[in-house]
Parts: C-alpha cells; structure tokens; sequence
C-alpha cells in the first residue's frame, strides 16, 4: 500500500505544482496580481466556479467511492480511490486553471482552490479512514 500512496501523493504534488506555476505566471502577466478586482453582477459568474468545483468535486468523489464494494481486497479498493481522487483533482484544477486564463483579476479565487488542493493531499490515514467509510 506504501508504494500507491507515494504514487498518489506525486500525482497530486505534480497537479498541485502545476497549477501553481500556471498562477504564478498569470500572475506575472497581469499587474493586477493581489488587487481585489470590481464587484458587480457580472463578476458573480467568477465567484461561482469555485463554488461548483467545491461541490461538483466532492459529489463525483463520493459517488464513486460508493460503488466500491465491501469486502474487496485493498488493491481494488486503492485503486477506485485513486481514480476518484484523479476525479476530484482534475476538476479542483481545472477550475484554478481557467478562472486566472478567462479574467486574471480574479487570480485570488484560484489561489483559494490550489489552498483547498494542497488540504486534500493523500496521507495513509486519510485513504484507510475514506475506504472504511465507502468501502
């Protein structure tokens, strides 16, 4: 189980580091790298991704974890979890990468997504505590 968990954790360092230098660079680019852009209508739509990605994420996560099935042997179940972190990893990601790409004022709002990213890295406590409880 070591050596998945370490795979794991690369796979989410990698994720995570991209999306970072991706940020930074945007970041660069624009000059309104810290400001805090506007408020209107028509920022809500920039306020609502990280939203959706928070609980689009957290939905397809446990969906998936709950078709793991009982009793499997932990291989299976690592690997489910694994496909279901890739899930939940891609669309936290891509959400960072397309809110700095669409409109880099609001650059903050990805910040806050790699800072939830970082929050749900892999530790073998935190895979035996989410199969237990799906699985």
């Amino acid at each position: 189980m070591n050596d998945q968990v370490k795979t794991l954790r690369i796979i989410h360092v990698a994720m995570g580091a991209g999306t970072t230098v991706f940020c930074i660079i945007i970041g660069i680019i624009s000059d309104s790298v810290l400001g805090i852009p506007k408020i209107n209508s028509s920022s809500i739509l920039w306020f609502t991704i990280p939203i959706i990605a928070f609980f689009l994420s957290n939905f397809l996560f446990k969906s998936k974890m709950k078709k793991v099935k009982k009793g499997k042997d932990w291989d299976r179940k690592l690997m489910a979890y694994q496909n279901a972190s890739l899930i939940r990893w891609a669309i936290l990601e891509g959400a960072a990468l397309i809110i700095p790409l669409l409109n880099p004022e609001f650059l903050m709002l990805s910040i806050l997504i790699i800072i939830y990213l970082i929050f749900l890295h892999p530790t073998e406590n935190r895979i035996k505590k989410d199969l237990q409880v799906f699985g």
